[in-house]
């Protein structure tokens, strides 16, 4: 579909149906095509009938409309999948009673599918959200959603914070039905407004995904400048950073599940330039050939660049992110029990 420029036409304000009608008369074929096909057959009706009567639209207008929808887009804030943003884009549309049957529907799925949907999302994301709140809230939320999704956000907070969860769950008495929608749905808002913008994930979250991907020194000043400013996000991100000095954190066995994922050249690469106690500790957790074999490279192995060290610890780190993204293993569990019974 194409807009028809009328150079000379004098801008009029236009209602809610007037720009949904003239952004699909602008775009292409295609493109409408598949938006038209989410409306109903009252509002299609509704938008042809504003399409037909929009007369002549100059092409500034229309330019103003779509960069304002665009930027709309690019800020995210406006366009996060709320309920009150729901209600917001059909007001001006649909006459109100309709509104309000469409919004009773919307609210009583959304009340349905939100501890699904926080289940099948990043753990991460759920975690860095779960630390500002209360450990009260943070126990609710846990209790509801799945048991191998709420395992996994316990691996990710700080011990205190995480023994606290704990006991608060133990505690709970039940909940009836009313009031557990009310919270469901204030649950809902909160966490698609904080945790769920664009992908799916948390500001911290990939902050911290970026951080962790820096050099220690740079990471130390990020952290330390950030904390000038925003100690609130910087305690945050620094519960969700996981460096190659952390490995000494993490329980026996974890360690010895990361490192028979990772070649000898790297983890000797890795090791190269390290303190005696992290690498006795990285040495512990392997095998008694495997351990001669890096013991033998290290001591008369050749040098290896500054870079090279500083990937193979990065690839190491990254392994370690995936590996417990994926439940394998623990990160910065150092606090756990590590007794083990066979």
């Amino acid at each position: 579909m194409a807009v028809t420029a009328v150079g000379n036409a004098v801008p009029r304000p236009m209602r809610a149906v007037e720009e949904v009608a003239a952004l699909l008369i602008s775009m292409s074929k295609a493109s409408a095509s598949r938006l038209v096909k989410y409306f109903d057959t009252r509002e299609l009706k509704q938008i042809t009938r504003a399409a037909a009567q929009l007369g002549p639209i100059s092409r500034p207008q229309i330019e103003a409309l779509v960069e304002r929808f665009a930027d709309a887009l690019s800020d995210g804030a406006g366009l996060i999948g709320t309920a009150r943003e729901v209600e917001k884009l059909l007001e001006g549309i649909l006459p109100a009673d309709q509104v309000a049957d469409i919004m009773a529907d919307v609210l009583s799925h959304t009340n349905q599918s939100i501890l699904e949907r926080i289940s099948n999302g990043s753990e991460l994301a759920l975690a860095a959200y779960l630390m500002r709140e209360h450990p009260q809230t943070a126990a609710l939320i846990l209790s509801k959603v799945r048991p191998a999704c709420a395992a996994k956000v316990m691996t990710q907070l700080p011990a205190e914070f995480s023994n606290s969860v704990m006991r608060r769950m133990l505690t709970f008495k039940p909940i009836v039905d009313d009031t557990m929608l009310i919270i469901e749905k204030t649950i809902h808002e909160d966490f698609m407004i904080n945790v769920s913008r664009n992908a799916g994930t948390d500001t911290h979250a990939r902050m911290a995904d970026i951080i962790n991907k820096m050099e220690r020194n740079r990471m130390e000043e990020v952290l330390d400048n950030l904390a000038k400013s925003r100690p609130k996000s910087a305690e945050i991100l620094k519960g969700l950073l996981f460096t190659f000095d952390d490995i000494v954190h993490m329980t026996p066995r974890a360690r010895t599940t990361l490192f028979d994922q990772i070649t000898n050249d790297r983890l000797i690469l890795a090791l190269k330039g390290t303190d005696k106690p992290l690498r006795d500790v990285v040495l512990g957790a392997l095998a008694s050939r495997v351990r001669r074999l890096v013991e033998h490279e290290l001591d008369g192995g050749e040098p290896a660049s500054q870079k090279e060290v500083l990937e193979a610890r990065r690839a190491i780190t990254d392994q370690a992110l995936e590996m417990a993204a994926r439940g394998e293993i623990e990160l910065n569990a150092a606090e756990a029990d590590s007794t083990y019974i066979s």
